[in-house]
């Protein structure tokens, strides 16, 4: 047993420091003008890169991130079905289903999905 654990050890080692040094052995070492640019799309920009984003954004975006988290906790849900309780895992799911959907009609009463005001 201790010798397979050595043996993968020695492999995981091994392997890292092979792509450790092929990484800095293969990129170009001579930048061009267009990868140094802040901007690889080809033209100068036109305007202030500095300019603020709207909070609505990030409350979109972070209202994506909590349901998208959601599928991610609900993807096991299929396999609850073979648990010893499964009326537990469905219960529990539930429960989160329904918190998420009292947020959601919360941040829709409250004007949060509106984009334009």
């Amino acid at each position: 047993m201790t010798n397979l654990i050595t043996t993968c050890i020695i492999i995981a080692v091994t392997l890292s420091t092979i792509l450790a040094i092929v990484s800095f052995w293969l990129p170009q070492m001579t930048p061009d003008y267009e990868k140094l640019s802040p901007y690889e799309c080809g033209f100068d920009p036109l305007g202030s890169a500095r300019l603020p984003f709207s909070l609505r954004f990030f409350l979109v975006a972070i209202l994506f991130l909590l349901f998208d988290l959601e599928i991610a906790l609900l993807l096991p849900l299929p396999w609850g079905d073979q648990l010893a309780s499964p009326l537990m895992t469905f219960s529990w799911a539930s429960a989160l289903l329904v918190l998420l959907t009292i947020g959601l009609i919360y941040e829709w009463l409250q004007g949060g999905l509106e984009w334009a005001e």
